[in-house]
């Protein structure tokens, strides 16, 4: 890796995966890099809640790709296990249909096709073929290009004809039906988009790669939850030199140019200080409309990006009990709703909260007992539900009564559930647009459709701001930790070449 000047200083906005990832790369290069992070701890997404003896994960909670970590590490002439330990989960996810079928996802060949055949044997061979076209889109989609910086249209237009072949144009769900025809089967080969914020019957058919990507590695969860992760990327960026600053949000930056080159005065309450370039972790929106927001470039960007199309929004409702319920959940279990596209598009399009939902359970004492008091379980539910810009709610009026809906439809799985919750708390898209300061509240940023992929993504070099990058989310490849991390390593791969 090349070394930098040790005099060039990089400022990162935003402790997520991203922003830590990026600081991590660009310290071990030479780089003097600051992160400044808005809450009392590091992590974005990945904040970490602790309650009445429960710990909860805030963020993300299904860990692929470790090897990302493990190259992460290694750069830096460390090994990540000495950090962090990574437990594999199995299966991947339960999934759960109010007809009473279950379908226990993994990535043994073996297992779903057993599965299958119990549930439509008519499918077995399409499921097969499936599974070669995902690991042909992985190849193209993200072996090739998941941590390559598009920054020219000619960048894209170079894979193109690969991803024509194998008709990226298809949406999901679209191309996961030309191999499967039952619909519980297809639901189960399609929900995964929804991890990263895209729905299955618009999002681009590049995604069925994460069927791949699970088989190829795996699904794991940090010994300690999400948030010991975060601390080891804390703890090694601390051993590199790296300077992390907690409750010390950035209001804004200047952008003062010299010649071909530029410097960034960074304010905070603490006071302004200059770097040679910015990182930004933050939403992309908040990026250029509110921290750059006396430059015109950096207006026009956003204005641009206003006008992009949204992922949805999260309801994330954290809650412990004071029982047990071994056995009877996965460690992540998904619960399909008695509509599919219906709710997607309600989701996705509408203007109101809709009446049912489809729900993402997560229960981590599965796997690590210690993150509840003795006797008790640790559990986080998620509802896709629309972002603030199409459906403008008071979640402060609303959110208490969904968390009760939600938790009595979870009966379903966790008898009485109601009778044993102990504490509970609740993120609502107000909170994301708040606290996290996501344009409309969005989880998942710009909505990951053909035509905001690539190059046609917020570029991880901003192409009129000298000396401006994007990492997380909103830039390429987009969202999910693979992604996000990847972003990082694209991100920091030209940060070096441009000041080495």
């Amino acid at each position: 890796m090349a070394e930098a000047d040790s005099h060039r200083r990089v400022a990162v906005v935003g402790s997520g995966f991203g922003g830590l990832t990026a600081a991590i790369r660009l310290q071990t290069a030479g780089f003097e890099t600051t992160v400044f992070e808005a809450r009392d701890k590091p992590g974005g997404r990945a904040y970490v809640y602790e309650q009445d003896g429960f710990i909860f994960d805030g963020g993300p909670t299904v860990i692929t790709a470790p090897n990302l970590f493990e190259e992460l590490f290694s750069e830096a002439g460390r090994d990540v296990r000495e950090y962090v330990e990574m437990m594999p989960v199995e299966p991947f996810y339960r999934l759960l249909w109010e007809d009473g079928t279950a379908f226990d996802y993994n990535g043994k060949t073996s297992d779903m096709v057993a599965q299958i055949q119990r549930l439509a044997p008519g499918d077995v061979d399409g499921y097969l073929a499936f599974v070669k076209y995902a690991s042909e889109v992985f190849d193209a989609g993200y072996t090739q290009l998941a941590a390559t910086p598009f920054l020219r249209f000619w960048d894209m237009v170079r894979v193109t004809p690969e991803l024509v072949r194998l008709r990226a144009d298809r949406s999901v769900y679209r191309a996961v039906g030309r191999f499967v025809k039952n619909e519980h089967v297809r639901q189960a080969l399609s929900f995964h988009s929804l991890l990263v914020g895209g729905n299955p019957f618009e999002t681009s058919a590049i995604y069925t790669l994460i069927h791949h990507l699970e088989r190829e590695w795996g699904v794991f969860f940090p010994r300690g939850g999400t948030g010991a992760l975060v601390r080891a990327l804390v703890k090694l960026y601390d051993e590199l030199g790296g300077d992390l600053r907690l409750e010390e949000p950035v209001e804004s930056i200047e952008l003062k140019r010299n010649g071909a080159g530029a410097k960034h005065w960074v304010a905070t309450r603490a006071g302004i200080e200059v770097f040679d370039a910015v990182v930004s972790n933050a939403d992309v929106v908040h990026t250029y409309g509110t921290l750059y927001r006396s430059d015109n470039d950096a207006q026009r960007t956003r204005r641009r990006l206003e006008r992009m199309d949204w992922s949805m929004s999260l309801f994330v409702l954290y809650f412990g009990t004071n029982r047990r319920y071994a056995g009877e959940v996965a460690h992540h279990t998904i619960l399909f709703g008695p509509r599919y596209r219906e709710l997607l598009t309600e989701i996705f399009h509408g203007s109101e909260l809709p009446d049912d939902f489809s729900l993402y359970l997560h229960a981590p004492t599965v796997s690590d007992e210690s993150l509840a008091p003795p006797g008790c379980e640790a559990f986080y539910v998620l509802a896709p539900v629309p972002h603030l810009g199409n459906a403008p709610l008071d979640w402060s009026a609303v959110a208490e009564a969904y968390a009760d809906r939600i938790l009595e439809y979870l009966e379903r799985c966790l008898p009485d559930l109601r009778k044993h919750v102990v504490t509970r708390r609740w993120l609502t898209p107000a909170d994301f647009r708040d606290v996290l300061r996501s344009h409309h509240g969005s989880a998942f940023s710009c909505a990951p459709t053909l035509t905001q992929s690539a190059w046609f993504r917020p570029h991880n070099r901003d192409d009129r701001i000298p000396g401006l990058y994007l990492v997380g989310a909103g830039t390429h490849p987009g969202a999910g930790v693979p992604g996000v991390v990847n972003s990082a390593k694209a991100t920091a791969r030209l940060v070096i070449e441009d000041f080495a």
